[in-house]
């Protein structure tokens, strides 16, 4: 007799995988609601009872908080059509959440951008100043130089 794999969470990633799948689609094919626009579905985590699922997503138009309040009223519809597709005991209740993560990730990026330009421009500051040392040192320095090679000579 095979051996089945111990994945760990191996069926609830598969589920959490199919959800998203066929809520992406039921969104785009099923709900006619105007306040929904363009929305992704960026992840779906379901609880190990299977009782309820947090559906993130993201929307290219529209205001997200809009898209939200139009996704929570569908919710109820979605997971009847869930419960017709999916062949589980038990279909989660869902509950959709904006995900604020590439937002966040766009302002991270634009720090650091204004970081290391804030610091480019104090190195670029700083190191003229360093500049005319160098100078200095150099023509110093090649005074000893030639000494030395007088020397050797």
């Amino acid at each position: 007799m095979a051996k089945k794999r111990n994945i760990p969470g191996g069926r609830n990633l598969r589920i959490n995988d199919q959800i998203q799948r066929d809520l992406s689609e039921l969104i785009q094919r099923e709900v006619k609601d105007p306040r929904i626009g363009l929305v992704t579905l960026q992840s779906v985590e379901v609880t190990p009872d299977y009782a309820h699922a947090k559906v993130y997503y993201t929307t290219l138009t529209g205001d997200p908080k809009q898209t939200g309040e139009a996704l929570n009223e569908a919710a109820g519809y979605l997971r009847n059509m869930l419960f017709k597709r999916l062949h589980i005991h038990t279909v989660p209740t869902l509950h959709f959440h904006f995900d604020q993560s590439i937002e966040r990730a766009i302002e991270m990026s634009r720090l650091i951008d204004t970081a290391n330009a804030t610091r480019a421009k104090e190195e670029e500051e700083a190191g003229g100043v360093d500049e005319e040392e160098q100078d200095t040192n150099d023509v110093d320095n090649e005074g000893k130089d030639e000494g030395k090679d007088d020397d050797r000579k």
